[in-house]
């Protein structure tokens, strides 16, 4: 039996005491509504053969390279998108990194599976030694298995959620860089403090290990400031909580894309994605799981289109940096529709 086989079948002791862990799977505070057979084979069908136009784009992505020497001398609480979900940080003079993917597909295989927008900002090989990696969950758009080895010898810890851990460690990562959370827990290193807060997702990466490990949002304080990273989620009242819990936040990294009222309950609409900036309490949106893969059936410029007008509408500051753009973490500029 494989070291991940074990990991699936016997959780260590901290995911059986853990309030989401119930009967071998994780689970959210409210059950996800399960999709009947022929609904599921429907969309299968569609994502196969009957996906419309215009999910992928017709021209090429602009993106702005970087460089290592461009991140050494950045300030410090300056962001680069370098695509999807992952954002790259600077913070107290070391640099994070969220669900890391560099590869080409978003796929357990590269032969198929959806394949880039466009290329990284910056590659693996040429980023600085990275302080840390924050996982929210396992689907292979936000854990790449080839990224996380590649990243290994560079990235002095890697900080996931229950289970995912356990996953990484199966790929040969060292335990002593591991560390997992349960929703509300916190870690602090070198003064940065995050917590693993809740979502309303799921996980799973092949079809005997559905929810086998957890899925989370993370708070992100650097002394007063605040940054919101969500994961992947359906809208749910946890927002709130968040946001009384540690809000305001400064910037919210928000889930927009990817969407459908089919699966509203794990992906939220852009009108959910702004209502729950605003439950968090947020002053800038930075609206992000877009603009990379193809991954829903709306055209693929979309969700940046409908969440600009209801951000414009709601007077809520907004920032869309385009790839391997900084931002400034504190004063972000306002948007810019480089989509268009």
């Amino acid at each position: 039996m494989t070291t991940l086989a074990l990991c699936r079948r016997r959780p260590l002791p901290n995911h059986d005491r853990s309030p989401q862990y119930r009967e071998g799977r994780f689970t959210n505070p409210r059950p996800r509504p399960a999709m009947g057979f022929w609904e599921g084979l429907k969309l299968t069908w569609l994502f196969v053969r009957g996906k419309p136009a215009g999910t992928v784009p017709d021209r090429p992505i602009p993106v702005r390279p970087v460089t290592r020497s461009e991140l050494e001398a950045a300030p410090d609480r300056s962001l680069y998108r370098l695509g999807h979900s992952t954002m790259l940080m600077k913070l107290r003079g070391q640099f994070w990194l969220t669900d890391p993917v560099f590869s080409e597909r978003a796929s357990p295989v590269s032969w198929a599976g959806p394949a880039r927008f466009h290329a990284p900002p910056i590659t693996i090989d040429e980023l600085p030694p990275i302080a840390g990696v924050i996982l929210s969950h396992n689907h292979y758009d936000h854990l790449d298995r080839a990224a996380v080895l590649q990243l290994a010898a560079k990235t002095a810890r890697f900080i996931a959620p229950l289970g995912v851990g356990d996953q990484l460690v199966a790929w040969g990562i060292d335990p002593a860089k591991v560390e997992q959370l349960d929703w509300w827990q916190s870690t602090e290193v070198q003064g940065l403090r995050l917590t693993a807060t809740p979502a309303q997702h799921f996980s799973g990466r092949g079809l005997r290990d559905s929810d086998h490990t957890l899925w989370a949002s993370w708070v992100i304080q650097d002394d007063e400031m605040r940054v919101f990273f969500s994961g992947d989620s359906g809208y749910f009242d946890g927002f709130k909580a968040i946001g009384d819990a540690y809000g305001p936040f400064d910037l919210t990294l928000m889930e927009t894309g990817a969407y459908d009222e089919r699966w509203a309950f794990v992906h939220m609409q852009p009108e959910q994605t702004l209502q729950a900036h605003l439950d968090l309490r947020g002053r800038w949106l930075l609206p992000i799981h877009n603009g990379t893969f193809d991954l829903a059936l709306h055209p693929w410029e979309e969700p940046f289109e409908r969440i600009v007008a209801l951000a414009s509408a709601a007077d809520v500051q907004i920032t869309t940096p385009m790839m391997g753009e900084r931002v400034d973490m504190k004063a972000p500029d306002e948007m810019v529709a480089w989509w268009r």
